[in-house]
């Protein structure tokens, strides 16, 4: 049996916190979808380092390059959207589980007199294609130029942006699946985001997930 949901958010829904549907809408709780986790990286307007950790976001791409498309960022505040407008580039910096706790930190140290990743216990490292800030201990670094930037919808107060991918560093120990690798517990990070049951509003905390990789026969 399918329980079928029209536009309106179930009344088992309390909101936790005081404008938790203004932020987020009913139905990224209803569905659960994990997205992966990285790092926005940028430089602020006075030289210092930014970190912003972030998830909403999908990657995708034809002969003509490839992109990370991303939303969830506010249009008219913070340093990161003020950042990306300015100099329009930005990378995006993928930790493992042994550095989570650094990068979530970031969210702390969100202070435009400091150096955040730095602050966060973090290495800041030198870009090749742009002028952004790497993480060193990531062990996946994609070097983005801004290709568009629009609201997610009229009046929104998200903003959907567009990165073209230039340039690519990977640690070599991920390559091979059979020593660290890009999944499990040593690879990509999911965030999923306090998935909630409709019927009864059970919430589970949001927490940390890992893709488990297994053969398509």
């Amino acid at each position: 049996m399918k329980y079928e949901f029209e536009n309106k958010k179930p009344e088992a829904f309390v909101a936790s916190w005081e404008g938790q549907y203004e932020v987020f809408n009913w139905v990224e709780f209803l569905t659960g979808i994990p997205m992966p986790m990285f790092v926005i990286t940028t430089y602020k307007e006075n030289g210092l380092p930014n970190a912003c950790l972030h998830s909403w976001s999908c990657f995708s791409g034809d002969g003509g390059g490839h992109f990370c498309i991303m939303s969830g960022i506010p249009l008219k505040y913070g340093h990161t959207i003020e950042n990306i407008l300015r100099d329009k580039e930005f990378c995006i910096n993928f930790p493992n589980k042994d550095i989570w706790e650094s990068c979530h930190k970031t969210i702390e140290n969100n202070i435009y007199e400091i150096d955040e990743i730095t602050e966060s216990g973090l290495t800041v490292e030198k870009a090749i294609s742009i002028n952004a800030p790497r993480i060193k201990e990531c062990f996946l670094n994609l070097e983005c130029t801004l290709e568009w930037i629009k609201p997610l919808y009229e009046g929104s107060q998200y903003g959907v942006i567009c990165g073209r991918i230039n340039h690519i560093a990977m640690d070599e120990e991920y390559f091979d699946e059979n020593r660290k690798g890009r999944y499990g517990e040593s690879g990509y990070i999911m965030n999923i985001h306090s998935p909630m049951n409709p019927i009864t509003g059970e919430t589970l905390e949001s927490g940390l997930g890992f893709v488990r990789y297994d053969s398509v026969k």
